[in-house]
């Protein structure tokens, strides 16, 4: 495997999840939060369709760009974070989020799986 199909999984992942957000709004919001938390509005549709748009537009440069070895690594382990921090407060402490956003919980550990991998794999190309 080299690091460029590593680098398309990466998209990939924020394209399909941010897609699904960006053309299904309602859908994934009526999943995502336990229903004492769910609005349903126009209004609500509209932001987690912005959410999605985003996604997908990180998804269109990572998918675009040339990624070096330290990319991946910041990518993969700063740039995770933040997204596992959001995932535990609103799905641990908070309890907001239903058992289907463990669904993006494993999207970020493929950003951070991504990130590491292709690491490993951009730095074994540029020594050869």
């Amino acid at each position: 495997m080299k690091a460029s199909q590593i680098q398309k999984l990466l998209a990939l992942i924020f394209i399909l999840l941010g897609g699904w957000c960006l053309f299904f709004p309602q859908t994934v919001e009526s999943l995502v939060f336990k229903p004492e938390y769910y609005i349903g509005s126009t209004s609500s549709s509209i932001l987690m369709g912005c959410f999605g748009a985003q996604a997908v537009l990180g998804g269109i440069v990572i998918w675009t760009s040339v990624f070096k070895a330290r990319t991946f690594l910041i990518f993969g382990l700063i740039g995770s974070v933040p997204f596992f921090a959001f995932n535990y407060y609103f799905y641990f402490v908070a309890q907001i989020f239903s058992h289907w956003m463990l669904l993006d919980f494993a999207g970020n550990l493929g950003i951070l799986t991504c990130g590491i991998l292709g690491y490993q794999l951009a730095k074994k190309e540029s020594t050869q």
